[in-house]
């Protein structure tokens, strides 16, 4: 491990020097690369100098203890020394941590899908709840949210929505969310005050570039209709909504809420893209998802992966056993914490199979 923390310290070295020639902002999408690079090593060096620090500070307090003086003075460089050792062992847990290699997906935007399941009305309302949660998610993060998608109810649910959430990270802070949600709470529409249980889906997928995934155009069968709001409001005179439907896969994209059939073309396409790229993805991680199945879950859709408990005001991630009676919280968009533990949880258990020898 420390002969690798070695060589990124130099390669860092390396790449501060190249960023402060006279010459280097010339290239920008040279610049830019070197960059990102820099920025991807700069924790795991920070780590590595405090790590380097900690243990010149071991052998100083060794030194001390070899030194003449009373009893009291020793008690000190003792105590020292068990802080030192406490430090030191965090910090290495760290380093293993952020050696760990880094998901190439992790620093995309993404297409988040939400659906109502079961539960019909109640369903859709909490379907809702979870694109406000996801919203204010966002706005903390600094990131942007659009529909791309809304099929709405009457009542002011979401029967199904696709969001563009584009910012740096994006899905390194999403990618757990894909799965069956539950609600537990009593509907407005109860006169009995009786607990209903409900459910919606969440799919994350990283959005994919055109360079990752390239379409063949005669794979395409492209529809437009004219598109409609709730009960059939916002009807558009023209055919601007597009259905497009990949035909080996026969997978549907419909886009209805840009300006223009040009803009919901563009999205669709978006949309059609970043789900081929997933479904090539998770074929491609179905032996690894099914190894790491025990302490993160798979993502599936099928597997019910959280509860919102309305009445008792709690939150709970089955995944990882994690109860939060924070539940008001977490819906006003502090997800970090569920996401921070999520996250930890799966770094340990990569940590775990690579030093178990899986690949």
């Amino acid at each position: 491990m420390f002969e690798e923390l070695h060589d990124v310290e130099r390669r860092y070295e390396e790449l501060t020097h190249r960023m402060s020639e006279p010459n280097a902002a010339q290239d920008p999408g040279a610049y830019a690369k070197l960059m990102r690079e820099y920025k991807e090593l700069s924790p795991l060096v920070e780590a590595y100098r405090g790590y380097c620090r900690v243990c010149g500070e071991e052998q100083e307090l060794h030194g001390a203890l070899q030194m003449d003086g009373d009893s009291e003075f020793k008690d000190m460089v003792q105590q020292e020394l068990c802080e030192n050792a406490r430090n030191k062992t965090k910090l290495e847990a760290k380093l293993r941590r952020l050696l760990l290699p880094h998901d190439a997906d992790d620093d995309k935007s993404v297409i988040l899908e939400i659906r109502a399941g079961a539960g019909g009305e109640e369903a859709a309302l909490f379907a809702h709840t979870l694109w406000r949660m996801y919203t204010m998610y966002a706005a903390r993060q600094g990131w942007s949210t659009s529909p791309i998608s809304l099929n709405e109810t009457e009542l002011g649910g979401v029967k199904e929505l696709i969001l563009n959430v584009e910012g740096t990270g994006a899905f390194s802070k999403l990618k757990f969310e894909s799965g069956v949600h539950r609600v537990q709470r009593v509907p407005e529409t109860e006169t009995q005050g009786r607990i209903h249980t409900s459910t919606a889906t969440v799919a994350v997928m990283p959005e994919a570039e055109e360079i990752e995934l390239s379409i063949d155009p005669k794979d395409l069968r492209i529809d437009t209709f004219r598109a409609s709001g709730a009960g059939g409001q916002h009807i558009n005179k023209t055919s601007s909504a597009i259905r497009v439907t990949h035909l080996p896969t026969g997978m549907v994209v419909e886009c209805q809420d840009q300006r223009s059939q040009r803009e919901n073309r563009e999205q669709a396409l978006k949309v059609l893209r970043s789900r081929l790229l997933q479904q090539k993805q998770e074929q491609a991680d179905a032996e690894y998802n099914a190894r790491r199945h025990s302490q993160v879950g798979t993502g599936d859709r099928s597997e019910r992966i959280r509860t919102y408990n309305f009445p008792q005001g709690r939150v709970t991630d089955h995944r990882i056993g994690l109860t939060l009676y924070k539940l008001d919280d977490v819906l006003d968009g502090n997800l970090d914490l569920l996401v921070e533990p999520l996250t930890l949880a799966d770094q340990e258990e990569r940590l775990r199979q690579r030093e178990d020898g899986v690949s």
